[in-house]
């Protein structure tokens, strides 16, 4: 990479994608401010009208943009398809969370008066995203962010920037002005730069949990800017008492490696009941063994594609020879299936007899596993970690359920269903090392207007009924 520029190759192929110019962060927030009093002044139903537009610009371009993000992130092309999807369902799910979030509300107020509630932007947003899907995550916080009224500044990850230039061209060929979606290309020295910036109002930030607790740390002087963290997570998936140890399998392997295991949501560790431990692991194992790895066009179609550049790669073998070496037993070994592209194969390894496991995401296809014998004890090393994002229980009785739901520390607890897929209509973020208690998601209309409360009366009307002398 020359100086100035950014270039984004393809992890399947190694092939370069796309080249830019590195932005110029003072120059995108001037021209954000100058857009903003005009883009919140037009009304709700125009900012309605135009997103359903660029819904509808997504739809025509679904196939190119399906494609791109295949082959900039590697994934298979089925998934990148979906994710398309989703981008277009995100403008009404938008909608009507802005909608249900923010209502206006009229009270009856003293002297015949009334009270109000409605809601303002906060202004110029900062919109930082990650490459694991680098059109859905940024839409879903664009898209709610313009319905209220805020004017954004998108910076994709420098890994995934060609997705973030054509989603961005989408907004624009929707009639939606430059300035009032702008990218911003460069990498964490940029994203830094935008976040701190004293012209942006919020900054919605979607990435790891370093980046996020440097971002909060360096804000916190700064009460006025709202800052929205989606920081992923260590997420638990416990298997209890179940006969359906084959679905209950199929839960686990969806959750710990679909999109390579490059998903906030993705299952990090398996903890299971002793003495269901032999044929769940048995079959988690074998149902592994039959997932394809491939690159994203491949016949047959591939489960999973390769990780997103070989820095991750020999980050994730690496951490799976570190835990064999601490006392971990390979159930299957991570390898690494093409020379010099980061296709690794889907690691299980077994963590039991770890006294200290280490508590960071490993993101990618290593699934830690993890035998207890009684319930509590799986409650207990399901939050036996700083991150609270996501967690899931297989089997169990109803009763079982509610206490893990009542227990665990995360925000989404789900049962009998994987760990990711998350619901569209749904608030989606966690606790501790997962977020800062400001979910996204249906939720994310939170994040982009705050409530306004006004007492307010046609004429003045008042007097003073006590404390005066007599005249």
């Amino acid at each position: 990479m020359s100086t100035g520029e950014l270039v984004s190759f393809e992890p399947a192929t190694g092939s370069e994608l796309w080249r830019g110019r590195i932005g110029d962060v003072d120059d995108v927030i001037a021209r954000a401010r100058r857009a903003w009093p005009l883009w919140a002044a037009q009304p709700l139903s125009t900012r309605i009208e135009l997103l359903r537009r660029f819904a509808n610009e997504v739809r025509k371009e679904s196939d190119k943009l399906a494609d791109l993000i295949a082959r900039e992130t590697g994934k298979p092309l089925w998934e990148a398809r979906g994710e398309v999807d989703g981008v277009v369902d995100k403008v009404e799910v938008s909608v009507r969370a802005y909608a249900e979030r923010t209502s206006q509300r009229k009270l009856d107020g003293a002297l015949n008066g009334t009270s109000a509630v409605r809601h303002k932007p906060h202004g110029v947003v900062a919109v930082i995203s990650p490459y694991n899907m680098p059109a859905l995550l940024p839409a879903a916080q664009i898209i709610p962010a313009l319905i209220a009224g805020n004017v954004v500044v998108f910076k994709p990850s420098e890994k995934a920037p060609a997705t973030g230039d054509m989603l961005t061209r989408c907004f624009h060929r929707a009639g939606i002005s430059a300035a009032v979606v702008q990218v911003l290309f460069g990498g964490p020295e940029q994203g830094q730069a935008l976040a701190m910036h004293d012209g942006v109002d919020g900054v919605l930030f979607t990435g790891s949990a370093h980046a996020g607790v440097s971002i909060n740390r360096k804000l916190a002087s700064n009460p006025g800017k709202v800052v929205a963290l989606e920081l992923g997570g260590n997420n638990p998936i416990v298997v209890w008492d179940t006969p359906k140890i084959v679905d209950a399998a199929a839960i686990v392997v969806q959750s710990a490696f679909t999109s390579a295991g490059q998903r906030c949501s993705s299952a990090r560790r398996l903890i299971v009941k002793s003495t269901m431990y032999d044929a769940v692991v048995t079959e988690v194992r074998r149902l592994t063994e039959r997932l394809i790895v491939g690159a994203p066009f491949d016949t047959p179609t591939p489960f999973m594609g390769p990780v997103i550049d070989n820095a991750a790669a020999d980050g994730l073998t690496e951490s799976f020879v570190y835990l064999l070496s601490n006392g971990g037993r390979a159930i299957k070994h991570m390898a690494r299936l093409r020379e010099d592209m980061p296709f690794v194969s889907p690691a299980i390894i077994d963590v039991t007899k770890i006294d200290e496991r280490p508590d960071v995401e490993l993101f990618g296809p290593l699934l830690q596993v993890i035998g207890v014998d009684d319930f509590d004890e799986a409650i207990a090393e399901a939050n036996n970690t700083r991150f609270g994002l996501v967690a899931s229980l297989v089997g169990g009785s109803p009763q079982d359920y509610n206490r893990f739901w009542a227990n665990i520390r995360a925000g989404v607890v789900n049962w009998n269903r994987p760990t990711i897929g998350e619901n569209a209509a749904a608030p989606f973020g966690g606790t501790g090392l997962s977020g800062n208690n400001r979910p996204g998601g249906y939720y994310m209309a939170d994040s982009c207007a705050y409530p306004v409360s006004s007492a307010e009366m046609e004429q003045p009307r008042a007097t003073i009924g006590v404390g005066l002398r007599d005249t």
